[in-house]
């Protein structure tokens, strides 16, 4: 193993979520006679980092639907269905692979933290990574500000974070780290492409990448 952590994304990378957040946004979007975002191929052109602006960017108009509300309610609409929302297939042998190499593993997501303990509890994966990283609240801002405080706090020799939207690139190249992205998530081939970083089409290349 040629690095001394892994830092790994949750939603879209390890928690086939996808569909989900399409379903919430488009629940949020009737309730305010708004058009739907028709499929996933026009979801993953709109979701970004921060939140705020995907949400504005899909017709929200802040000044009607204050962004605090809509973001609770989507909170609420989620909770309520993410039991539907499996590990993508490979998940619990690849994290039990890096594990038995001795290779730290943070999960790292601009989730509420209470909210991921709470899911990664409920998929029985907890216990395969040394430290859980979430937000501190659930507006979803990003997790540029967490990546660097986990830095300093570490210092790690050569770290890797695994993701799955332009936002995890961002946050890597933030923290100086290397970044390796998942195109089976919430952003499409062509847009992670674009960050210049290495792209794999699932989860089951990236064993094969770690071991180069």
């Amino acid at each position: 193993m040629q690095y001394s952590h892994i830092l790994w994304d949750f939603n879209g990378t390890l928690l086939d979520d996808v569909g989900l957040g399409l379903e919430c946004i488009n629940l949020l979007l009737a309730s305010r006679s708004l058009p739907p975002v028709p499929h996933r191929d026009a979801y993953r052109r709109h979701f970004r980092f921060p939140i705020r602006d995907y949400y504005a960017s899909v017709g929200f108009d802040f000044s009607k639907d204050p962004y605090d509300i809509l973001a609770h309610e989507w909170i609420d609409l989620y909770r309520a269905r993410e039991d539907t929302c499996p590990l993508y297939d490979g998940v619990v042998e690849l994290l039990e692979y890096i594990r038995s190499v001795g290779t730290p593993q943070i999960l790292f997501s601009a989730t509420q933290r209470e909210m991921l303990l709470g899911q990664t509890d409920g998929l029985g994966i907890t216990h395969l990574f040394d430290e859980i990283l979430g937000s501190t609240d659930i507006y979803a801002e990003g997790k540029v500000a967490l990546g660097k405080a986990w830095m300093e706090r570490t210092r790690p020799a050569r770290a890797l974070l695994i993701g799955d939207t332009v936002h995890d690139a961002q946050a890597a190249a933030e923290m100086g780290i290397a970044c390796l992205l998942v195109a089976q998530g919430h952003h499409s081939p062509e847009t992670l492409a674009a960050t210049g970083n290495p792209v794999v089409p699932d989860l089951s290349a990236v064993r094969g990448f770690l071991q180069r």
